[in-house]
């Protein structure tokens, strides 16, 4: 596959990656199996033609032909034609279930080989009518469907030497069987000027294949960003942030690095008691329509989901992209879900209650796990604090805690913000200030 691929620079590193090139690999060879399918239905329409001009008008064939065609000479060359292209069908659909590339050495030799086969329809045609009426006539017309056709292989020069070899196997025949002698004859620039225009016609159907190519790549390279995206971050990640990982690049994103961000951890108390005397599908109802609500501010406010832990989640502002005031983005973000629990709880039968701990500090940020199966987390001492500063919700009644630090970054915006002094933190030595926010 080199050579297929040859002179094409990856979006990253220099490497293109593997699932691009696959996806693209199979877009190629469905745009060939389109082309085959396209030719084969083509034989079959000029084959109907041939035998309803030849059943309505016999005579015309006749005259045309001095008497000198059958049907079955064209079918000597048509059902070979289309019994190649049924087999190079099922060649491509072979490799492609089994993940392959053609190689480029049978691309060529399929394209030299459909190509002659005008060459062979016109030489019967000047066994038949002579070649003055033959090169006049049809025949060196079929070239241009082949050349049209080519487009489809998406490869400039698959386009170009299939005009090329239009071009040369066309002058050849004409200068075998009307060479350039005598008074009347025609000039060989004459025949020349014919086939430079076929190969003309060749090189701008490989042209436009190159162009339907770029465009084939960059919505190849545009799904497979996503698709990348969504792997990495989940698929909770909103499609505004995913338009941004794509606009900064989500390898730069998602390489490992040390980031200051507000950690928000959040979970529904009693959740758990609640379940027990409802359904499995009241449960996931619920679960899912609260969840909606939550990630949906937090969208708005440049926060995202890290990741779901069962009637919780931990959300991150700042990661993996870079956010001004995390500090402000997530107490905002968290007082209008206080509010809008509150709206959700008088309108529905089983009302929850929502704690939120938040945090901001320095992370260590970036894709973990196996080459397999990576995923976008947070990790460090900053993480673990919000998470015990959540939990205190269940020891004070309250809903809404934040640290020290986010009481300092907030400054003059945390006003009714309440000092519940030193609290002892599990897994630390010296107890830490907890402010409750309402």
């Amino acid at each position: 596959m080199p050579g297929f691929w040859s002179g094409r620079k990856s979006e990253e590193g220099g490497a293109v990656s593997q699932d691009f090139r696959h996806a693209l690999m199979q877009e190629v060879m469905k745009t060939e199996l389109l082309r085959i399918k396209a030719l084969i239905a083509t034989a079959a329409v000029l084959s109907a033609i041939l035998w309803t001009v030849y059943f309505f008008a016999p005579e015309e064939i006749s005259r045309m032909w001095h008497g000198n065609l059958r049907p079955h000479y064209l079918y000597s060359i048509i059902v070979p034609f289309v019994l190649f292209e049924l087999w190079v069908h099922g060649a491509i659909t072979r490799h492609m279930r089994k993940g392959l590339d053609l190689p480029i050495f049978r691309r060529y030799i399929g394209a030299l080989i459909e190509t002659s086969m005008p060459t062979m329809a016109l030489a019967l045609h000047i066994n038949g009518m002579g070649s003055v009426a033959a090169l006049g006539f049809v025949a060196p017309l079929i070239y241009f469907i082949f050349i049209i056709l080519s487009t489809l292989r998406l490869d400039f020069w698959l386009s170009t030497f299939t005009g090329a070899v239009a071009a040369i196997e066309l002058f050849c025949m004409a200068m075998f069987y009307h060479p350039a002698t005598g008074a009347e004859a025609e000039p060989v620039y004459y025949h020349a000027a014919r086939s430079l225009i076929v190969f003309a016609c060749g090189v701008l159907a490989g042209a436009v294949g190159h162009q339907l190519r770029r465009q084939f790549e960059s919505s190849i390279r545009a799904a497979t960003a996503r698709d990348r995206i969504t792997n990495l971050f989940g698929q909770h990640v909103s499609p505004q942030v995913v338009d941004r990982l794509m606009a900064e690049g989500a390898g730069a994103a998602a390489g490992s690095d040390i980031r200051r961000v507000a950690v928000m951890f959040v979970d529904f108390r009693s959740f758990t008691a609640g379940a027990r005397d409802r359904s499995p599908q009241e449960v996931v109802d619920r679960l899912d329509g609260a969840f909606a609500v939550l990630v949906e501010i937090l969208d708005r406010h440049g926060g995202i989901v890290n990741k779901f832990l069962g009637d919780g989640f931990l959300a991150l502002f700042g990661a993996p992209l870079e956010a001004p005031d995390p500090a402000h983005r997530a107490v905002a973000a968290a007082r209008e879900m206080l509010e809008a629990n509150d709206r959700v709880n008088k309108a529905t039968a089983w009302p929850l209650r929502i704690g939120i701990g938040i945090h901001i500090g320095e992370v260590v940020a970036g894709s973990i796990g196996s080459p397999r199966r990576k995923e976008y987390t947070v990790i460090g001492d900053t993480v673990n604090f919000a998470a015990r500063i959540e939990a205190l919700n269940k020891d004070f009644n309250s809903q809404f805690l934040v640290s020290q630090a986010v009481h300092d970054a907030l400054g003059e915006d945390c006003k009714d913000a309440v000092a519940l002094g030193e609290v002892p933190i599990r897994g630390y030595d010296r107890p830490m200030a907890v402010w409750q926010l309402g």
